[in-house]
């Protein structure tokens, strides 16, 4: 009986471990090796980085990018820049500006079209529990170009006419 008892505890929870909540993720291979790879990069890097994020409109005709400077795991401060054709549209004063440590996410640029500030440690995890989720009602997303690091990640709703990527575009990483 004691050996029936324990046959069943281990069916059980080898079913548990099992079924994980991975199999809910687009592009689960990629992602985990891109993952390994952003491990080993934040180790070498001593978690001290830059990214670039790259965004548009299809509307405006214009577009925009986000610095992130990141130094011991800790972002330290966003600049960001319209790239072309918003003169015409941006007050000369919101065109490109800086924010330092303390000013990270200040309310002056709440509504603007930069990136948020974050690490790459909470864009993973942004991927992995946001963006790369199996949807019925969408296409996914996910590239690894920047040396194994993600360069792409997100999802557009099926029907969805302009502007809907829902994610981010990693421009490029590099170590401080």
């Amino acid at each position: 009986m004691k050996n029936k008892t324990y046959l069943i505890a281990l069916l059980i929870t080898s079913l548990i471990f099992s079924c994980s909540s991975d199999d809910n993720l687009e592009y689960q291979n990629d992602f985990e090796n891109s993952e390994k790879a952003w491990v080993d990069f934040k180790d070498t890097s001593n978690n001290s980085y830059k990214y670039v994020v790259l965004g548009g409109s299809v509307f405006t005709t214009y577009g925009w990018e986000t610095t992130i400077t990141v130094s011991n795991g800790v972002v330290i401060e966003r600049d960001f820049r319209y790239t072309s054709g918003a003169e015409e549209f941006i007050p000369v004063d919101q065109l490109e500006w800086t924010e330092n440590e303390n000013e990270i996410n200040s309310p002056e640029h709440q509504y603007t079209s930069a990136s948020p500030a974050l690490t790459l440690d909470e864009i993973y995890e942004k991927a992995e529990k946001e963006w790369l989720i199996k949807r019925g009602n969408a296409t996914t997303y996910f590239e690894a170009k920047n040396n194994g690091l993600i360069s792409f990640s997100g999802y557009v709703k099926k029907d969805c006419m302009d502007d809907c990527f829902i994610g981010i575009t990693v421009h490029s990483i590099e170590a401080l």
